[in-house]
């Protein structure tokens, strides 16, 4: 007899905080980077995975992506049902919702809790199998903002995994942290074949130094800010490149902000340039930020 594939979500409820215009950040970063990907796609379909307790963040997402990609189309996902329901009102031309978790169901009927195909995964923990879940679309864009802080860090790679085998070929998968409103944003870009880069992102005048940001890393660097690894070693380089930018404040926090990161290029891996400075944004390789083994 051939196995049972279940049909249960793959992943746990979150709490649901979300408020509006809390992604800008990263949906203004998406739009930058990856929007000649969308506009090359024949089917430009974007996930918003995990959107919350109100559908906000997917609302905005697709005005978002659409200044860049006019036919780009987002699916809210939501493993609670409820949340599904909820959010069923505001569906509309590109925009619809479905119930489901990390197998990232595209097929099967939306807004009404249904979860689609389902996946093979091993229940509630998100990991397991990295197989692709749900046949048929393939999303070019996976964003999942404030999803995986509840999770442990050793789980944080079967996730990535899984979710990544869902991506079409030139897709990205864009997973983060933020504060609730929105104001300091740390997230990491990947593609089918694996983490590219780590963004961080800051409204420059509530900045007291480049470090405040550690409290919004991704859960696969949160813990790793201690001394020894790469990413404690960034972040004190830059508050030293902040603190020695001091003189540049008399201009504003976006030209003090800019010089240090102009700094920071002397001994990092910046991919990005004074256009994504100015936003309060910087791009380092991910290899550079990556846990050293064990």
């Amino acid at each position: 007899m051939a196995p049972r594939t279940s049909s249960r979500p793959v992943g746990t409820v979150t709490r649901g905080t979300t408020n509006p215009n809390r992604l800008r950040r990263m949906d203004r970063w998406i739009a930058a980077v990856h929007g000649a990907a969308l506009r090359r796609a024949a089917d430009p379909v974007a996930v918003d995975l995990g959107y919350g307790a109100s559908p906000w963040t997917a609302v905005e997402l697709l005005l978002r992506l659409r200044t860049v990609a006019p036919r780009a189309r987002v699916v809210g996902i939501e493993i609670d049902p409820a949340r599904v329901a909820a959010a069923a009102p505001y569906e509309r031309e590109g925009l619809s919702f479905r119930h489901g978790g990390f197998e990232v169901p595209l097929t099967g009927p939306s807004g009404t809790g249904s979860s689609g195909t389902g996946s093979s995964g091993t229940g509630s923990s998100g990991t397991g199998s990295s197989g692709a879940g749900s046949s048929g679309t393939r999303p070019v864009l996976i964003r999942a903002a404030n999803v995986l802080r509840q999770y442990d860090e050793e789980q944080v790679a079967a996730v990535w995994e899984r979710l990544r085998a869902r991506l079409s070929p030139g897709g990205l998968l864009v997973e983060g942290t933020c504060d609730e409103i929105g104001r300091r944003h740390v997230w990491v870009a990947l593609g089918p074949e694996g983490p590219r880069t780590v963004t961080f992102a800051t409204r420059l005048g509530s900045l007291e130094q480049p470090s405040d940001l550690a409290e919004r890393l991704p859960k696969a660097l949160i813990h790793r800010n201690v001394p020894g690894e790469p990413v404690h070693a960034f972040l004190r380089d830059f508050d030293r490149a902040w603190a020695a930018a001091a003189p540049y404040a008399s201009y504003g926090a976006r030209q003090r902000w800019i010089r240090t990161v102009r700094d920071l290029t002397a001994d990092w891996p910046v991919l990005d340039g004074v256009s994504r400075w100015r936003q309060g944004e910087v791009t380092v390789r991910w290899e550079a930020l990556a846990p050293r083994s064990g």
